[in-house]
Order: C-alpha cells, then structure tokens, then sequence
C-alpha cells in the first residue's frame, strides 16, 4: 500500500562516501620501492570495483582539515558495499589513512512530479483516494514511470568523471513554524519545481547527483556535485539560498570540496609533488 501524501522515488546505485585524513609525514619515510609497492597492491585492490558493470570508485583530493581523501563507492546491492569498504581496510595503504567521516545512501530520483500526474490521472478516473482501487491503480502507474526508458541513464550512470566535487548532507526541516512533511502534497511539488528550475539553469555545467539516506545516515539526503570549473558550486548552492525550498526548508551539513582523479593517479595523490589529475575529462 502506497500513502497518496509521500512522493514516489526511484533508486540504483548503493553509495558509500569515505573520507580519510593521510599521514603524509609517515608516507614520506617510506623506501621508493615501498611506496611503489603498497600503491600497487591499493591500485589492484580497488580497480576490481573500478572495471565493473555492478560498481565504480570515484577519488578525489580534499581541500582543508576536514579531510585529505574522499573515496566514493558505488555498488548494485548493499553489501557491495561492505565489500569495497573491506577491501581498502586489508591493503597496507590503510596503514596510512584514519577515517574522519562516512555517509551511506543509495542513489535517488525524486518523482514529484511524476506523482502529481498519477494523482490527476487517478482524480479523472473517480477512484476514491485510498480506497483499494484507488491504490491498485497508483501501483500499476507508478510501475509504468519506473519502466520509462529515459531514467535508466540517470540511474546508473557511473561516477561523473569532471574534475571538481563538492559533497554535502542535507535535510527537509521539521521544525513548529517550518515542517516540510506537514506541508500538503501540492504546496511540496511545486516547491520543488520551482527548485529544480534552478538546477536546470545549469545543465551542462554541472552533474548533480542526490542520494537519500533516511534510515542509513544521520541526514535525509547526500548531494554530489561534479564540474569543470569550481566557481559553479557557489554560484549554483547560493541561487538556491533564495529558493523557498532551501530558505525556508533547508538544511545543510559540512560541505567538502575537492579535485577528482583517476585512480591511475594514485600515486602522484600519495607522494604529494604534483596534483593528481582525470585521466580523462567527461564532457557534458
């Protein structure tokens, strides 16, 4: 049974984000050839997720204290999950990195627009909300939106290969004078259109990728931001700010910002003389 209320979602790819703090000192003191050989055995250990059609890696440097590595895994079932996150954690690499924090969502497609027009198909129909008709017929419509071809290429594609991230949590308020999920159906679908104009203001300069993570984490949903110029995320995350969504509703964990590299560039990410680099830049 479906409640009428909450806007369908579609999900893919499990996400686990991990962020590490790396002794460089302690690296540094490290033999050449041992360097070489832990980066070997690190390379091969997460490659097995990188050449693979149920999962991907992503890598990237992180700037200030927060963190120094960010490593994003995406996986086809949760314990995909546990299985990259174990494979690190036997390399001799992990020797070097002490996690600071971690996120666990699961790839998410807001339908909030999808649902509204199942909600109008069903009001022509005459079904009775909440009657057992009315929500044998939601079930069927929503299967249909889910079959539609065009949200496979969103669902699971891969990490975007641009060079810059940002990630952050966030969550819907809950609050006495600001309750998102006290707000009727209507009012919340056209918030979030009105939001997601925004959003396409910058189609092409940016891959945006939402994650829910009610149940799993300590906020309700993960963002992902990918670009080929930083300036985008503050220009996209501050317009936001005056969307009554994020305004009124919104709100925000620790944001952390870095470069993506390829996991090619492991090494140069480790031995710190040069920034490492995308193999090769994903155009959008």
């Amino acid at each position: 049974m479906r409640d009428p209320n909450v806007p369908e979602s579609l999900e893919s790819w499990w996400i686990l984000h991990r962020m590490f703090a790396f002794d460089r000192i302690a690296w540094d003191l490290l033999t050449p050839e041992d360097r070489e050989e832990i980066t070997e055995a690190a390379t091969r250990a997460l490659s097995k997720f990188k050449d693979s059609n149920d999962s991907d890696i992503g890598l990237a440097q992180i700037l200030g204290h927060k963190a120094d590595l960010m490593l994003t895994h995406y996986s086809r079932d949760f314990d995909g999950l546990a299985l990259a996150q174990t494979a690190l954690d036997k390399t001799d690499l992990a020797e070097f990195l002490t996690p600071t924090t971690s996120y666990v969502s699961i790839l998410e497609l807001g339908m909030y627009e999808a649902t509204g027009k199942i909600h109008a198909t069903l009001a022509e129909q005459n079904l009775k909300p909440d009657s057992d008709e009315w929500k044998a017929a939601f079930d069927e419509l929503v299967k249909k939106e889910e079959a539609n071809p065009r949200h496979a290429g969103r669902l699971w594609a891969k990490v975007p290969q641009r060079r810059y991230v940002c990630f952050y949590p966030m969550n819907k308020k809950r609050e006495a004078q600001a309750n998102w999920y006290m707000l009727p159906f209507d009012e919340r679908a056209k918030l979030m259109l009105d939001h997601g104009r925004i959003g396409r203001h910058y189609h092409g300069l940016v891959t945006q990728v939402i994650s829910g993570s009610i149940g799993y984490d300590d906020y309700e949903w993960g963002v992902d931001l990918y670009a080929d110029d930083a300036i985008v995320f503050k220009k996209l995350v501050y317009e936001m700010r005056f969307d009554e969504a994020s305004a009124k509703y919104g709100e925000f964990g620790e944001f952390l910002t870095g470069v993506q590299f390829t996991l090619d560039q492991l090494r140069t990410y480790l031995d710190g003389d040069a920034v490492p680099k995308l193999s090769v830049l994903q155009t959008v």
